[in-house]
């Protein structure tokens, strides 16, 4: 496929990655599915998805532990098919660190340029820069066992750093780290690859992690690329119910598609859109989706023409600087709506209420794409439908 966010094709430039048809089958099982994605130099690239979806097994291919079944896979304009990963300039990161643990901090980021025989002037000045890079030269004597996890992090980062690849790959790096050392280390690991200028391609099922870090992003499910594109157009403008469900928070309503997608009718609501519909036909079952942010709540119904429908407030709680309104519709499904805290009402709960939104807020997809979105009740896509 091609990539939304005017990527175009990429040339043959150090750090570029085009897959191009691949596949990867494991005995019945097909884990990628003839994939088209290209990667520019020096960009940062996440794929995205739930467990099973083939983002793995795609950056494993990238790094030379797996060979595609069937396509190409090219970096920095060099088919790189049965290269064996230390021929390849590509360097991993992996969840759990990999660090040796009876060699200091300092070893075991030279430990890479030592296999190479690079002269021991030169480790040393190289070391000493990725070190203090990843802000870990005061710690370079001590051993993995007694630092932290965002220390030991770090260290894995400066050994994949100082061989100096085209390509760096990040397999859930920091899935092993508390949630505020993780957001630390999001927008140090961020300030770090626009510092260095590598081509970084991470992988991770942590949708605010992908959005706050990529400059684009592969959503991926079942082995497919069901987007790609930069996170402002896959959050505001997802291209399938399984994008719109995954990326964030998401309202769905269950109804029948009108006036070739731009109503949306329910049980006792009508629901207009000014968006483009996916996927949907006139008669058939379609889905309408609109973001939390997007709902306003009041006590009294609105009279201006946004879409609106009524419910009961079962609770309102502080989500830091947002106030968050769940509302239960007649039929007993859940209505999230978030608003900043200076503009949200004051409201009683248990009381009656109406949430509303504007048309353009509205994305309206057909009958395939919500089969997708109600096929796992359980899932966190088809945990926000309400109708």
């Amino acid at each position: 496929m091609s990539a939304e966010g005017g990527a175009g094709r990429v040339g043959a430039g150090n750090g570029s990655v085009e897959l191009v048809g691949v596949t990867k089958r494991f005995g019945t099982v097909t884990a990628v599915d003839a994939i088209d994605i290209q990667v520019r130099p020096g960009e940062f690239l996440s794929l995205l998805g739930p467990s099973g979806c083939g983002k793995t097994t795609t950056l494993r291919m990238l790094a030379g532990f797996e060979d595609p079944d069937e396509g190409e896979i090219r970096i920095s304009g060099r088919a790189v098919q049965g290269v064996p990963p230390h021929r390849r300039d590509v360097n991993t990161v992996f969840q759990n660190y990999a660090l040796f643990p009876h060699m200091s901090v300092s070893e075991n980021v030279a430990y890479g340029l030592r296999q190479k025989k690079t002269d021991k002037t030169e480790i040393g000045r190289r070391v000493g820069e990725a070190l203090e890079m990843v802000k870990m030269g005061r710690l370079a004597n001590r051993k993995p066992r007694e630092m932290s996890g965002g220390q030991q992090q770090r260290v894995a980062l400066a050994r994949a750093l100082v061989n100096r690849p085209s390509l760096l790959l990040l397999d859930e790096p920091l899935g092993a780290l508390d949630r505020k050392l993780r957001e630390e280390m999001q927008i140090e690991l961020k300030l770090l690859q626009s510092q260095v200028g590598i081509t970084f391609i991470f992988v991770t099922h942590d949708q605010d992690e992908a959005l706050s870090m990529s400059d684009r992003i592969a959503v991926m499910l079942d082995g497919r690329v069901e987007q790609l594109a930069d996170p402002d157009t896959v959050y505001d403008h997802p291209r399938s119910a399984f994008v719109a469900g995954f990326i964030g928070k998401q309202n769905f309503f269950e109804g029948t598609s009108r006036d070739r997608g731009s109503v949306v009718e329910g049980d006792g609501w009508t629901f207009r859109s000014s968006l483009e519909p996916i996927g949907a036909v006139d008669g058939h079952a379609a889905l309408a989706a609109v973001r939390p942010e997007a709902v306003r709540v009041s006590a009294q119904q609105p009279s201006d023409g946004r879409n609106a429908i009524t419910g009961e407030l079962a609770s309102s709680s502080h989500l830091g600087d947002v106030i968050q309104f769940v509302v239960l519709t007649p039929g007993r499904k859940e209505v999230i709506a978030r608003l900043p805290r200076p503009d949200a009402p004051h409201l009683d709960v248990g009381g009656r209420v109406w949430c509303s939104w504007e048309a353009d807020h509205t994305h309206v997809f057909g009958a395939e794409q919500a089969e997708i979105v109600l096929a796992d009740p359980a899932s966190d896509e088809a945990a926000a439908i309400a109708g």
